[in-house]
């Protein structure tokens, strides 16, 4: 373990950044998929505005989420240490890194368009669900000004579905909520679950 830190430590700080990032976002990776197959769900989290860049946070394809920035950072560090050995220009290396970050996210944002197209073909009418207590997965913005998102069993297994509120306050990621009813093709009509 010792000889691994010396060499870690004789890298340029460059290659450093790039390894630590390559390490740290894969293992954050994994513990993601972990999470995701034990059903435990993951956490997204949402800057703000409900769409960035025409991607509606309803398709589930917002830029700034927790898989997005850890996507971006495993195409990084490892775009970088791959690219190491051939690109010797510190400058174009980073570029180069960058460039790996960026098609990691568009890939998996592309990958997970393309599953949702599937899983729409197959999907259960979410009105089987009004009545049910839910999560919030993404924070519902107050008083219809956006949408969010909820978790709910339906037909057997866990979906996610936007949802919307009349609720004067914003219902953040985790809390309990009811379904009142469904509002257009896919989307929930929800209040905060008073306990």
């Amino acid at each position: 373990m010792e000889d691994i830190i010396e060499i870690f430590k004789g890298l340029p700080i460059l290659i450093q950044i790039f390894w630590g990032c390559a390490i740290i976002s894969s293992l954050f990776m994994l513990v993601q998929l972990i999470l995701s197959l034990v059903g435990v769900g993951d956490a997204e989290i949402d800057f703000g505005g409900d769409s960035i860049d025409g991607l509606d946070s309803s398709e589930g394809t917002d830029l700034f989420t927790v898989k997005n920035i850890t996507n971006f950072f495993v195409g990084f560090g490892w775009g970088g240490v791959s690219f190491a050995s051939v690109i010797k220009a510190e400058w174009l290396l980073l570029v180069a890194a960058i460039a790996c970050g960026c098609l990691f996210v568009a890939l998996f944002v592309y990958i997970f368009k393309q599953l949702m197209k599937i899983e729409g073909n197959n999907a259960i009418d979410i009105e089987a669900g009004v009545g049910l207590v839910a999560e919030v997965y993404l924070r519902i913005p107050a008083s219809r000004s956006g949408k969010g998102k909820v978790q709910v069993s339906l037909g057997g297994s866990l979906r996610e579905v936007a949802a919307i509120t009349d609720d004067l306050e914003e219902i953040p990621t985790g809390s309990s909520v009811v379904i009142l009813k469904k509002v257009g093709e896919d989307t929930l009509l929800v209040s905060k679950e008073i306990k």
